[in-house]
């Protein structure tokens, strides 16, 4: 119409599309894009671990025995043997005791396999009768252990007969994580000067703190759960012997073995000494055994850990837990084995990380117990490990 005004026309909205969402909603939708994000390239790194796991077992394995054995390096230095020498005689040694050890695991449990399987067998027949429908299925369930133990003996005693591909895997894979840990030792004092080489000044110092308190956490963990297994086997072994309960020595076996399996290998190798004393002694020899290991668990749990254990692996039960249970569903038990130290590697490097290095705590240079050390950074004290002695150098 003539005379009126024109409508005013309507301002534009210049402003980005994600700019016009209120702030809370941006910042959760760039939390969620992190979060997948880093779900996403873990998944990728796990899947490729995983999948190239002929190499990647091997390379953790030997780290975890560059963990135990380094602080031997040092001390044979300083007596005249060159860093080749003393590395050569301290994979011998390893070999030696690796060796041993296999042997009389080996050995006791090929001679306390039948025993175990039979008593376990009993024990399975005695609860039925007792627990009615329950105990008929937890017999069931020891039947099939029955059965997983005399394969595992027909394996052990076969395999290196028959099973070639299985014994050939494990043979290639010892004899690169022997020869990997032999090169650890030997040029392990060179990583830091490595890295240096290849990052900037303050990227190359990040990283070299990562690998220190990464290291220093599987030394940690590595000496204490080996002392701590040790002990575990001695006591109740011991104790087992003297109830006069049959395969103790297996059974010991089994303790050593399940140590390094936090919980869960203590729960089952004292479930099955606790059922295979029930089928030999009656209830009363079961509630003995079922005191011992109990007693031995508790000490191990209130003495033992807190003393030996290095305080670098300060990881909460309950993610000990979940560590284990995701190791064992992606890699079985390997994963199992490696999920626990894996994991206290991780915690060093993201303390380092989010910059509580000054709050950390670091272990001696002959791998005694970590004491409370200063802030770390350029003229911070020496840590136990290679990347460590490399920096002194």
């Amino acid at each position: 119409m003539p005379g009126e005004n024109p409508p005013e026309p309507r301002p534009v909205d210049h402003r980005r599309p994600y700019l016009m969402l209120p702030p809370p909603i941006r910042a959760a939708a760039a939390w969620s894009a992190a979060v997948v994000l880093l779900i996403t390239v873990a998944s990728l790194v796990v899947f490729a671990l995983v999948e190239l796991r002929a190499a990647t077992v091997p390379v953790i394995v030997a780290l975890l025995g560059t963990s135990l054995l380094y602080p031997v390096m040092p001390w044979m230095v300083r007596r005249g043997f060159s860093r080749s020498v003393a590395a050569g005689l301290t994979c011998a040694v390893l070999v030696t005791a690796v060796g041993a050890v296999i042997a009389l695991l080996v050995n006791s449990l090929v001679h306390s396999a039948p025993q175990i399987a039979a008593a376990l067998q009993e024990a399975g027949d005695r609860l039925a009768e007792w627990l009615g429908p329950f105990g008929e299925k937890l017999r069931h369930v020891l039947d099939n252990a029955q059965g997983e133990t005399d394969q595992l003996v027909s394996t052990l005693t076969n395999g290196v007969l028959s099973g070639l591909g299985l014994a050939t895997q494990i043979a290639t894979g010892g004899v690169l994580a022997l020869a990997l840990v032999f090169f650890f030792l030997r040029d392990g004092h060179r990583t830091g000067e490595v890295i240096r080489s290849y990052l900037p000044a303050r990227s190359a110092e990040t990283v070299v703190l990562c690998a220190e308190r990464a290291f220093d956490a599987m030394a940690g963990f590595m000496r204490g759960t080996t002392l701590i297994a040790l002990i575990d086997a001695l006591f109740i072994t011991v104790g087992l012997l003297v109830l006069g309960v049959p395969g103790a020595p297996g059974l010991g076996a089994l303790v050593f073995m399940g140590a390094y399996i936090p919980f869960v290998g203590a729960f089952l190798s004292g479930a099955v000494a606790v059922l295979v004393a029930l089928a030999d002694g009656g209830l009363g020899t079961a509630l003995w055994a079922l005191g011992i290991v109990v007693a031995v668990q508790a000490i191990e749990g209130n003495i033992l850990q807190p003393v030996i254990q290095s305080r670098t692996v300060e990881l909460h039960p309950g993610t000990i837990m979940v560590a284990v249970v995701a190791g064992a569903g992606i890699a079985g038990i390997i994963g199992a084995l490696l999920a626990v130290p894996i994991c206290a590697a991780g915690l060093g490097v993201v303390s380092v990380l989010r910059g509580a290095t000054g709050r950390g705590h670091r272990g001696d240079r002959n791998g005694g117990p970590a004491v409370a050390g200063p802030p770390a950074g350029p003229t911070a004290g020496p840590t136990v490990g290679p990347v460590a002695e490399g920096r002194q150098e």
